[in-house]
């Protein structure tokens, strides 16, 4: 425990450091996940509309979790140099895959009896996307940025190799220094980032699935309203 109070210590001596590193995270990994959830819910109900060329645009985005986001920020390096904007572009297609490939799973996961009642009853293509297909898929869609979410925050260390901050610069100057302390210092904000985006956002996963949310209804209108 003694290491833990140390390394507190040390966060409070360099608060001013501490609270940059803890902006220039928060506001790497939001700005990241923002562009990947703008980019793919769109796309993702495209690519469900369709079939062999929708396996394709997947595909093609899925390259994302294949390519180590350390091997994207020094790919950049040459062309965009150091900073935040490198940084953005590597972490936003790492969050890229998991939100599409859930956006698009979701809306195929749709009782196809469903939309075909909602088609009889006279309601239109947009109508249906909006009041029953995004409403049935939204626990699958916020499951994809869920996962995009943690991996962003904990993959936003990186961004230190290139000048992006975050606590990145804690833990690489932890380890060039062989400082534990220091290590410390980033990497359990770090961690206590990602269990609380993953605490929160799995909340709310289960906050949206059907039944939570006929038993929350029935709970504020009462049964047979």
């Amino acid at each position: 425990m003694d290491i833990f109070q140390q390394a507190i210590n040390y966060a409070q001596t360099h608060s001013e450091q501490f609270w940059k590193a803890t902006g220039e995270h928060l506001r790497l990994s939001f700005a990241a996940l923002a562009i990947a959830i703008v980019v793919c819910v769109p796309l993702g109900i495209v690519t469900s509309r369709f079939g062999r060329v929708a396996r394709i645009i997947i595909n093609v985005i899925g390259i994302g979790r294949v390519i180590p986001s350390l091997a994207v920020l020094l790919a950049l390096y040459p062309v965009l140099g150091l900073g935040f904007t490198p940084a953005l572009i590597a972490l936003t297609l790492l969050a890229l895959p998991p939100i599409l490939i859930n956006t698009d799973a979701g809306l195929r996961g749709v009782d196809p009896a469903t939309l075909e009642a909602a088609r009889g009853m006279g309601m239109t293509t947009l109508g249906r996307l909006w009041q029953i297909e995004l409403p049935l898929a939204l626990p699958v869609l916020v499951g994809g940025i869920r996962t995009a979410c943690v991996e962003v925050i904990a993959s936003a260390t990186l961004a230190s190799f290139i000048g992006g901050g975050g606590f990145g610069d804690f833990i690489f100057q932890g380890l060039g220094g062989n400082s534990n302390v220091v290590l410390l210092v980033g990497a359990v904000p770090v961690a206590l980032l990602a269990f609380a985006a993953e605490l929160l956002l799995g909340g709310l996963q289960r906050l949206v699935s059907p039944g939570t949310l006929d038993r929350l209804r029935v709970a504020v209108t009462g049964p047979g309203r």
